[in-house]
């Protein structure tokens, strides 16, 4: 494994880690299936995706170094169906300014611009 990659796996996993804290929060405090706040706006599709990321969010990070590049693309699948999901609920109340989302957006930029170099590395060091 290339220093690069597991850098890049590092820096990816400690986000997923202050992601995964916040969903534990939310289970604990509100319950499965919490609706964030958007009542009967939040469909149960959105509460059970809510919910599954305080499970999909510490699996990813096990996977980036158990399995690197299965970690990779889970990371990935996660951060771009959050922020897809999110901007809907975030255009509904105009919370385009929020922290929660602008720090979505940045990981997804930084996910999506690092990750190709990532999986590279990875697949050269498994040569």
């Amino acid at each position: 494994m290339t220093r690069t990659s597991l850098v890049i796996r590092l820096v990816f996993a400690i986000c997923l880690l202050a992601a995964s804290v916040n969903h534990v929060i939310a289970v604990v405090q509100h319950g499965v299936l919490w609706d964030y706040g958007f009542g009967s706006r939040a469909p149960l599709a959105s509460r059970i995706y809510w919910s599954a990321l305080t499970l999909l969010d510490p699996l990813a990070i096990v996977l980036l170094f158990v399995r690197p590049r299965a970690g990779i693309v889970l990371t990935v699948l996660i951060i771009v169906s959050d922020v897809v999901h999110n901007t809907y609920y975030v255009a509904m109340a105009d919370l385009w300014t929020a922290p929660f989302y602008l720090s979505q957006v940045v990981f997804l930029v930084f996910v999506l611009a690092v990750a190709p170099l990532a999986w590279r590395r990875q697949a050269a060091a498994q040569q």
